[in-house]
């Protein structure tokens, strides 16, 4: 800068020097010489007042500018401190915003799962509810309008045929009938062809089963029924002729519930034949039917049967309502319904009678209790029943009233055989030697002197055995069952008795119990003889003679608290009942019979 400052005074110096001797022409050179030198020591001393001012303000400038470098400085970092404490901040608020969004998305999820879950169930039951809707839409006698509706009823149902047509008076007609559950050879000769030639009035179905129906679940079920629905245009109310189809097979004798003497006609899989069939054996008003549909899907037709003024009025209510809450999808045969009304589904004793024989369900019926009959199948359901009762044949009173007591006594001896014979034999065989007579006891010492197994693993082989051989009688065909039980018995048997896998006298023993299980006139009841026969032999093998009367002592518990629709199942013996006892020990004579 003092260069800077020297050499512009020089310069001025110089200019001012020139313009003073070209300005004035003066004659001396010294006077001008000092005036010049005056002049520039004066210059001199001005521009070095105003270099020092210029450095004072350049170093008064400098001080500012550290200065504003150090405020900026201090701001700077104050303001990143203030700035990483506001990102501290942001970042715990962000921190927090995050969980609390996804908090809320959670919370957004969940709702709008619960939404899905909500709409779903109220799309399935808005499904229903227009599935419900569709089927109870009024007709409206507009021919197209009530085609559209039943069609979209039966989408895809290919069985179900809609016939277009013009009657006599050429008035357009529609026909719905169901192919296999309507006869179309009587729909064609009684009701289309007069129809189309004559007119209405010459259908020759008679008027007395004839009915109409108003709305379009009335005419799909009349069409499930196998009924021919007629549809005019311009009438609101549809035609229905009974025209069915006969499929079914005749009234021939149940082959598992066989007699000597008695009606040889049974049940078939049709409500209407069964029902006929009771009432031709009682032929009295009091005889009572109340039929209804259960089954979501199935819409299977029952009967309550029951004769009023002999059974307990608050019975029927009962079972009524028991069949109010039945909520069975489907129902193809009656142990479906049976499992849903009984007192104790986990029973190993049943609690309804399951027939073939429309005599048994007569004579039931006059004794107090009610029968339920279903479509579709053969076998009726009678309760309430007791234990005694289902050792009862209705062959009893067939008979000689002499050999029906000996059958009878004969029955119940078994009866207890049949539960506890292979259970006393392991008993007293393994733990209770001393009961047995010596000549005996070694004529079954030696038969099990070549056995390598115990007497309840024996037992336990042989009792398996026998039962598989007698499912596989029955699930084959009748040629061949007959056949497989003949080989079981005899050569399988005696080729195990040979190859000392199991003694003889435990074959006798297994034959008897299988004979005796064959003696029990219901066929449920003598499941639970084979039930419970397994259970008392492992009680028998493990703790002898006193494992047998715990398991018998547990089972008369059982049947103590057991009932069936309020009965109790040791009726009349626990309650004692006098006059139900005259049939338990004795066959009273058919007008004494206790109801």
């Amino acid at each position: 800068m003092s260069q800077n400052s020297q050499n512009t005074n020089t310069n001025s110096g110089t200019n001012s020097n020139t313009n003073s001797s070209t300005n004035t022409n003066s004659s001396t050179s010294t006077t001008e010489q000092q005036d010049s030198k005056q002049g520039a020591e004066r210059s001199t001393e001005q521009n070095m007042k105003q270099d020092t001012k210029e450095e004072k303000r350049q170093d008064q400038d400098q001080d500012q500018q550290e200065k504003e470098k150090e405020n900026d400085e201090n701001s700077e970092n104050s303001e990143n401190s203030e700035n990483s404490e506001k990102s501290k901040q942001n970042k715990d608020q962000n921190a927090k915003k995050n969980t609390d969004q996804d908090s809320n998305e959670k919370e957004k999820e969940k709702k709008k799962e619960n939404k899905g879950k909500d709409q779903s169930d109220q799309e399935g039951q808005s499904d229903q509810e227009k599935q419900e809707t569709q089927q109870d839409l009024p007709l409206t006698g507009d021919l197209v309008i009530d085609e559209e509706t039943l069609r979209a009823v039966f989408t895809d149902c290919s069985d179900v045929i809609f016939h277009s047509f013009e009657t006599a008076g050429f008035t357009s007609a529609l026909c719905v009938y169901c192919v296999g559950l309507c006869d179309t050879e009587r729909l064609e000769r009684q009701v289309l062809t007069p129809v189309q030639e004559i007119g209405m009035e010459a259908a020759q179905v008679p008027l007395s089963s004839v009915k109409t129906v108003e709305t379009s679940k009335e005419a799909a079920e009349a069409i499930l029924e196998g009924e021919a629905l007629l549809l005019l245009e311009g009438s609101n109310v549809a035609t229905t002729y009974p025209l069915y189809k006969a499929a079914n097979r005749s009234t021939e004798e149940p082959l598992a519930e066989s007699t000597v003497r008695g009606a040889r006609d049974g049940f078939t899989e049709s409500l209407a034949t069964n029902l006929s069939l009771v009432r031709k054996r009682l032929k009295t008003p009091a005889l009572k039917f109340r039929t209804r549909t259960v089954g979501e899907s199935s819409n299977t037709s029952i009967a309550l049967a029951y004769v009023e003024g002999i059974i307990n009025a608050s019975l029927v209510k009962e079972v009524e309502q028991r069949l109010d809450r039945l909520r069975v999808r489907d129902i193809l045969e009656s142990q479906y319904i049976e499992e849903d009304i009984i007192d104790q589904r986990f029973s190993p004793f049943p609690q309804m009678i399951a027939t073939e024989r429309p005599d048994v369900v007569a004579s039931n019926l006059m004794e107090g209790r009610f029968a339920i009959l279903v479509d579709g199948t053969p076998f009726t359901l009678v309760a309430p029943v007791t234990l005694f009762s289902m050792l009862q044949s209705p062959e009893d009173y067939y008979q000689y009233v002499f050999m029906s007591v000996f059958l009878r006594w004969l029955r119940y001896v078994f009866y207890v055989l049949s539960l506890l014979l292979p259970s006393a034999y392991v008993a007293i065989t393994t733990y209770h030697q001393e009961m047995i007579p010596t000549v005996l006891l070694l004529s079954i010492a030696r038969a099990r002197e070549e056995i390598p197994f115990p007497a309840l693993v024996e037992a336990l082989i042989m009792e398996i055995a026998f039962e598989a051989l007698r499912e596989a009688g029955v699930r084959l065909p009748k040629q061949v069952g007959s056949a497989v039980s003949i080989v079981g018995a005899l050569i399988i048997g005696q080729a195990a008795t040979t190859a000392g896998i199991v003694s003889a006298p435990m074959i006798i023993i297994v034959a008897i119990t299988g004979i005796a299980s064959f003696m029990i006139p219901r066929y449920s009841a003598s499941i639970s003889t084979r039930l419970l026969r397994f259970p008392i032999m492992i009680l028998a093998g493990t703790l002898g003679l006193i494992g047998v009367m715990l398991g018998i002592i547990l089972i008369v518990i059982h049947l103590s608290s057991l009932r069936s629709f309020g009965a109790p199942y040791l009726s009349p013996v626990a309650p004692t009942n006098a006059k139900g006892l005259k049939d338990l020990w004795w066959r009273p004579a058919p007008w004494n019979k206790p109801r």
